[in-house]
C-alpha cells in the first residue's frame, strides 16, 4: 500500500476521531434503551447494526494508518 501523504493521514484520523465518537454514541444509546426497556427489538437491531459498520469502517482507517509490519 502507498505510503499516505500528510494531508490524508490528517484527514484520515479525523474521520477516525468522528467515527469513535460516533460508535460510543450508539454504545450509549444501545446501554440506554437495553436498560430502560423503551426501545423495541428492531430499533435495537439496527443501532447494533450501524455500530457493527462503524466498527469496520474504524478498523479499515486504523488497518491504513498503522504500517504492516515484517515479521
Amino acid at each position: 500500500m502507498p505510503k499516505l501523504d500528510l494531508i490524508q493521514e490528517v484527514q484520515l484520523r479525523t474521520q477516525l476521531q468522528n467515527l469513535i465518537h460516533q460508535h460510543r454514541d450508539l454504545d450509549t444509546a444501545i446501554y440506554s434503551l437495553e436498560q430502560t426497556g423503551t426501545g423495541d427489538q428492531l430499533q435495537l437491531r439496527r443501532l447494533k447494526k450501524m455500530k457493527l459498520e462503524i466498527k469496520d469502517k474504524i478498523q479499515a482507517i486504523e488497518n491504513m494508518l498503522i504500517p504492516d509490519i515484517i515479521a
